[in-house]
């Protein structure tokens, strides 16, 4: 097997392994005879996944019934979390004291091994992940010492929380593909066309970067936005205006980042966060958020009109 192959290979495994997880959680949930939801719920962790151990093998019209299964699970709330095995707070002190600062070690290798596969081979990112992940799992287990029934209980208990919200980031990326191909960027195009003065270079780089905050914040991703704002807003009243392409695009693309710390529809920044903290309110997150988003879009706009032009 060529590396192509082997990273195809490890991929499928690492998608495996992440629906064999699902099926972990779902038969967790059936366990459960007082969660409120038990049967919903459970459906939903097993169709999603199915989808991710079988979606290579099965016709996309039928990963789409799914998806449209799931999606109605949970518009009526049949997704819910159930009785959860959570440390006792006498232990997680304990723990705390022991372990100290070891505890971020696992976390600093994921991103170091990620990191060093991506640039120093040519294996795909998403395996990168995989298998920082996986190494960062063991290096957990040899720190902490703790029993593998811990993984099967936070495993569980981490789905559950997360919930739907775990498969969003996904189906915006694919919503934002939808959106180019459906020519939603000239449709702004021409409606932006009718407010920016032509040839105004504040103007143009100020709905750039906003636009791309607006889109991200209602797409909950940056780079799925970034390519129908870019058709619509960027080229014609930036670039066509003589900036350059790599830095306006550049700063485009973080200055969407400024909408991700202003939305719930990125969820895996602000609302999964907010559910593993158990906090009082779902938007804790973006609430201390907005002053620095706002900050640095403005800054954004700077940068773009005195860098780019």
């Amino acid at each position: 097997m060529d590396l192509k192959q082997i990273s195809a290979f490890l991929l499928q495994a690492f998608y495996i392994l992440t629906g064999l997880l699902m099926f972990l959680t779902a038969f967790m949930i059936l366990k459960d005879k007082k969660h409120p939801t038990r049967l919903g719920s459970a459906a939903f962790w097993l169709i999603l996944g199915f989808i991710f151990v079988a979606g290579n093998y099965v016709p996309y019209k039928v990963s789409g019934i799914l998806l449209l299964a799931i999606g109605a699970l949970t518009l009526t709330k049949q997704v819910r979390i159930g009785n959860l095995v959570a440390p006792a707070e006498k232990f997680r002190k304990e723990q705390s004291e022991k372990l100290g600062n070891k505890i971020f070690i696992p976390s600093i290798l994921l991103a170091i091994i990620a990191l060093a596969i991506a640039q120093f081979t040519k294996l795909d990112g998403k395996v990168a992940i995989g298998i920082s992940a996986a190494g960062a799992l063991l290096v957990t287990f040899i720190i902490t010492k703790s029993p593998s029934k811990n993984l099967i209980d936070d495993s569980n208990r981490m789905m559950q929380q997360i919930g739907p919200s775990s498969i969003l980031p996904q189906l915006l990326a694919a919503l934002g593909t939808v959106f180019t191909t459906a020519g939603v960027g000239e449709v702004i195009s021409g409606g932006i066309s009718t407010i920016i003065p032509s040839g105004n270079l504040l103007a143009g780089a100020a709905a750039y970067c906003i636009g791309m905050a607006i889109f991200t914040m209602i797409m909950g991703n940056a780079f799925a936005a970034f390519a129908v704002i870019t058709a619509g807003i960027g080229v014609p009243f930036v670039f066509a205006q003589g900036a350059n392409p790599a830095i306006a695009g550049a700063l485009a693309l973080t200055a969407g980042f400024c909408g991700t710390l202003l939305t719930p529809m990125a969820a895996n920044f602000n609302v999964v966060p907010a559910a593993l903290l158990e906090t009082k309110s779902k938007n804790r997150v973006i609430i201390a958020q907005v002053p620095f988003a706002i900050i640095l879009l403005v800054i954004h706009i700077a940068l773009m009109y005195f860098w780019a032009f």
